[in-house]
């Protein structure tokens, strides 16, 4: 095991720079690893996460208690490992316990330790998402956690400790939110938020809905009334504004619970995909003067392949065929199938998932936590899907149909062909999923949060076999995370690009370190960097297994 940490690459010239960078340390791996190469081992357990969700469950099958909730992996500490923090929900119902998020430090060798009380962040909420960003650029990642009962924005403080910093922020949201990211829309430098929120539920609103006609089930969103996403302008010092009806964004039919942040049509400028459930999706394409316009129809991604809204959750982007455009996948309800959108360029995605396995393998799932990733280094991203239904009698009236499901991951064989892959054998209900390098070996672990039930940390084994490289980027103009940054990679088997983005998956945020794999190849020919501010930088060959950190010059 090896401590998460970067080298630091200052603003020097470029030349300087490929003088300087030097490996990590890791040993030469000589040949790419395949498929059946890597083992996700569940080692929640030996690591001393013992986190169980509270839905609240009442027995009135209440919509919000099926909803929860989501995980996020950042380095809270400023340590240099990455901890996790998994978001609780509530009761609903007095019962004479508390439960609040739970922030688990990384100790280093596989271990964790529970640091909640104190920490700022054990605020009893029914919480559902989070978002991690540094929105004063004071060099700490900050969190913001979506709730039913209100939002709350905590400011991070050094050392593992957060301040509650909701009210004196001016963002107040209390509209049943479900997943959130930071954004810098205007390209000034500062971190926005924007939000989604789903439905307007209440308890004494709720409705009656059932499966078989005679008991209480939980109604799907068709039941109750949309909710408008929210965009939340950095102003600095700490202020925000609400800027959505000024942006474009005020649509009240949405019941949105995904979001992915991505320049779909490469002008420079952060466009955001939003998930709706039952209603059409949305692709807000940014206009580069504040305000957004939501090509979702023309570009073909506000439907399924039949012309129907769908039941629509978790949702990532990334180039995964290296075509240098950002393609999109979107997590469905069962019965209906992944969504993975190929942008085939001029704004139109077609969906490849009902011509491929990727299509009939997910056709039962319902999934909620989902993104792109390259577990195995070679340099193509593949997909993870985390699943889990919402009605525990599923099975009694749709028989090829489970409440706990079984996780998804499909290799990217190349040449924009997925299979499926078989690494897990434990049937989960989960919501957030979340990917990190939790124990600093090069390649990525998941963590997932399960509605009602314990937390899993995968540990993957094997995945850096082949050589890779990891990247984060330090803004000094742009916003500090380098939020909105594409950095391009070239190696001997070819050009990847990614893009630095919170939100993604459901609920949830991975680390936002940007992960390369190069497959054999044991240097990268050349690192690009697209800063949000404009600015452009390059090194050159850079050595692989190595982390490095990159100050925008």
């Amino acid at each position: 095991m090896r401590d998460n940490r970067f080298t630091t690459i200052l603003p020097i010239t470029a030349l300087l720079l490929a003088a300087l960078l030097k490996p990590a340390g890791f040993a030469a791996l000589a040949s790419q690893s395949s498929p059946q190469a890597v083992r996700f081992t569940d080692v929640t357990a030996a690591s001393g996460i013992h986190f169980t969700h509270n839905a609240g469950k009442t027995g009135k099958k209440w919509l919000p208690e099926t909803m929860g909730s989501g995980v996020a992996i950042f380095d809270a500490d400023g340590d240099g490992r990455l901890d996790i923090l998994f978001i609780n929900g509530a009761d609903f119902v007095g019962r004479g316990r508390r439960t609040t998020a739970a922030l688990y430090r990384n100790l280093g060798g596989g271990k964790f330790a529970d640091i909640t009380r104190g920490s700022g962040l054990d605020v009893e909420m029914h919480g559902m998402g989070v978002a991690v960003g540094d929105y004063d650029n004071d060099g700490r990642d900050d969190v913001y956690i979506t709730a039913l009962d209100g939002d709350h924005l905590f400011h991070n403080e050094g050392n593992g400790h957060f301040r509650d910093m909701t009210k004196q922020s001016g963002i107040a949201n209390a509209r049943f939110s479900s997943s959130a990211a930071w954004v810098d829309y205007d390209r000034d430098g500062k971190l926005d938020l924007f939000v989604a929120n789903y439905v307007q539920w209440t308890a004494a609103g709720d409705l009656w809905c059932s499966l078989d006609g005679s008991t209480k089930s939980y109604c799907t969103p068709e039941s109750y009334k949309g909710n408008s996403v929210r965009l939340f302008h950095n102003l600095g010092g700490g202020k925000f504004e609400d800027a959505t009806q000024k942006a474009g964004l005020g649509d009240s039919s949405s019941k949105s619970l995904g979001i992915a942040v991505l320049d779909y049509n490469n002008d420079g400028w952060p466009d955001v995909f939003v998930s709706n459930d039952t209603q059409p999706n949305r692709l807000y394409r940014n206009l580069g003067n504040g305000t957004f316009k939501d090509e979702a129809l023309g570009a073909g991604v506000a439907f399924g392949e039949d012309g129907s809204a769908r039941g629509a959750m978790g949702v990532d982007a990334a180039d995964y065929d290296r075509a240098g455009r950002m393609d999109l996948i979107v997590g469905n309800f069962s019965n209906q199938m992944l969504g993975l959108y190929h942008n085939d360029g001029n704004g139109l995605f077609v969906d490849e998932a009902p011509r491929s396995p990727v299509g009939r393998s997910s056709l039962l799932s319902l999934t909620f936590g989902l993104f792109f990733f390259d577990y195995d280094l070679d340099g193509l991203p593949d997909i993870f899907a985390a699943n889990g239904h919402i009605e525990e009698q599923i099975a009694q009236v749709q028989p090829k149909i489970h409440y706990a499901e079984l996780p998804l991951l499909f290799h990217n064989d190349g040449g924009g062909k997925f299979n499926p892959v078989a690494a897990f054998s434990k049937p989960l209900v989960a919501r957030g999923a979340a990917y990190g390098d939790i124990d600093g070996d090069g390649d990525l672990d998941i963590a997932i949060n399960n509605n009602n039930g314990p937390a899993v940390l995968y540990r993957n084994d094997g995945g850096n076999r082949n050589h890779w490289l990891a990247v984060r980027l330090e803004g000094t103009k742009s916003n500090r995370d380098g939020i909105g940054a594409v950095v391009r990679v070239r190696s001997a088997q070819g050009a990847q690009m990614q893009m630095v983005h919170s939100g993604s998956s459901y609920c949830s945020a991975s680390d936002l370190a940007l992960t390369f794999g190069l497959g054999n190849d044991p240097v990268a020919n050349s690192v690009e960097i697209e800063w949000p501010s404009g600015r452009k930088q390059k090194l050159q060959n850079v050595k692989s297994n190595q982390r490095l950190v990159i100050r925008e010059q």
